[in-house]
């Protein structure tokens, strides 16, 4: 019996995002139909598609199933993007980068909370990753996430980056990040490429550049 033949790289990476583009639809129909349905046959049957969905995502990210099962299928309701907030913060025509604990930099933010607003959050992140006061000015863009950052997520986030104005304070040590720095373009520092790309801490700065910036989305 002879091996059967390997697909070249670009093949390979193409079908193994098919198959992820599958197993979130497969999720997000099974999630959808155990919140509305209410025959037990049905819900037994819906549980099942999302086991399913697990298992075909762990096989193509190299997650374990207990980890994809933990990210992949831990909501109820109607399933959404989740929100993602960045605060891009000048000075002096230099952008404000903080050094988290692996080492990488990336645009203080995250998760925004449920009891926040964008710009509530975008400050809040700003004071709590760097340290620093800022006013939350105008949005920069809306970006799904898995269209520009890498590696794909297994569920959708929108990332808001604001453009925010520096008003003070300073670092201080805290469980997230070790440093925080200004810098300018050509001076990045190796980035969190899963949170914030070049191309995207360059859009900042054309932002940041243009009184007339118009916001871009997917």
């Amino acid at each position: 019996m002879t091996d059967k033949p390997s697909l070249p790289p670009d093949q390979a990476a193409a079908d193994n995002a098919v198959w992820r583009e599958w197993a979130v639809e497969l999720q997000f129909l099974a999630q959808t139909g155990l919140t509305y349905s209410r025959d037990p046959f049905d819900l037994e049957r819906f549980q099942r598609i999302r086991d399913i969905a697990a298992e075909i995502m762990s096989r193509k990210s190299g997650l374990s199933l207990q980890k994809v099962e933990g990210l992949f299928c831990n909501e109820t309701g109607f399933q959404t993007p989740k929100l993602d907030t960045r605060a891009a913060i000048f000075d002096h025509g230099k952008i404000l980068l903080v050094q988290e604990n692996k080492g990488t930099w990336a645009l203080p933010g995250g998760w925004v909370d449920v009891n926040q607003s964008i710009r509530d959050n975008a400050e809040k992140e700003a004071k709590e990753e760097a340290g620093l006061d800022v006013a939350a000015e105008r949005l920069i863009a809306l970006h799904d996430r898995n269209r520009h950052n890498q590696p794909p997520y297994a569920y959708g986030i929108c990332k808001v980056f604001v453009l925010c104005r520096h008003l003070g304070g300073a670092f201080t040590a805290n469980h997230e990040t070790i440093a925080a720095a200004w810098f300018a373009p050509h001076e990045l520092p190796p980035l969190a490429l899963e949170k914030n790309t070049p191309e995207q801490i360059d859009m900042c700065f054309r932002a940041y550049r243009d009184p007339h910036w118009q916001v871009v989305f997917d």
